[in-house]
């Protein structure tokens, strides 16, 4: 297998971990981000991966991120960036930025640090993977003139819609940059026993912190496999660019708008306008 440049978030915990680990095993140069210093330290320590940290909810540390990623690379580029951190959180508190927190984690944050990168992704002719969720066909109502769902927030609403968002901005990568040999897709890693939605008050949060998270879930180990799948995988043989799969089955069972070529242009047009880069 063809060593390969991969550029993992999400890498502290849950998935991206487990996927980290057996990425390593590939011999792939591993460069990965999480939030926790300690706890990306010690995957990166398992895996012999170079790393960074970034708080999502803090847009100047993904720019700063994308500045250090692109010193790392050099002249060699990305051959996939993975933008696999995300979360649910429990209420409307705006980030630093001013944005509504689960918006710009799962959506903003990854909009501009793939934007950030697009030299070296163009470079490496990147496949740019999405961690997306079925909570994109059950909870969105994606309304590009109101992404902080200030009119009608709740947290699962604010979640569905950025995984809706996850999978509309890969139709657009697809879209605007499939003609100069980058790729995209999106997938849902299978609901996994991980931290996610810890900092929630969902109901989703009883789920994943309670005796059902065991008949209900896969382990982190299987959902990073999933992960691991689309990172190993080759662009349009092993799957298709442009398209969303669940796990690793490409799948008709979505949210109809993710084929709305018009929603996708205006939630890219508004997202730079938000994280403030020029408009592709």
């Amino acid at each position: 297998m063809t060593s390969k440049t991969i550029v993992l978030t999400g890498a502290s915990d849950g998935i991206g971990a487990a996927s980290a680990r057996q990425l390593a095993a590939s011999g792939h140069r591993l460069i990965l981000v999480g939030r926790s210093p300690e706890k990306t330290r010690a995957v990166a320590a398992d895996t012999g991966a170079e790393w960074f940290t970034a708080d999502f909810a803090r847009l100047d540390e993904v720019r700063e991120l994308a500045a250090s990623i692109a010193d790392a690379v050099g002249d060699t580029g990305i051959h996939v960036l993975a933008n696999n951190a995300g979360g649910i959180f429990g209420d409307q508190t705006p980030t630093v930025d001013g944005f509504e927190k689960t918006l710009q984690v799962n959506h903003l944050a990854p909009f501009l640090l793939t934007n950030l990168l697009l030299p070296q992704l163009r470079t490496g002719h990147a496949a740019i993977i999405n961690t997306s969720s079925v909570a994109h066909r059950l909870f969105a109502k994606l309304d590009v003139d109101d992404l902080d769902n200030r009119k009608n927030f709740s947290a699962n609403r604010a979640y569905g819609d950025a995984k809706l968002a996850n999978v509309l901005f890969t139709k657009s990568l697809h879209a605007k940059f499939r003609g100069e040999g980058l790729t995209s897709v999106a997938f849902h890693p299978g609901t996994v026993q991980t931290n996610f939605a810890s900092d929630s008050s969902t109901v989703m949060r009883l789920v994943y912190r309670t005796p059902l998270r065991h008949l209900l879930l896969i382990s982190s180990e299987k959902g990073g496999r999933n992960l691991t799948w689309f990172v190993e995988g080759t662009p349009d043989e092993t799957w298709i660019s442009g398209e969303y799969y669940d796990e690793r089955v490409l799948t008709r069972r979505v949210n109809p708008r993710i084929e709305d070529a018009a929603l996708a242009e205006a939630l890219w047009q508004r997202s730079a306008e938000l994280v403030g880069i020029p408009a592709a």
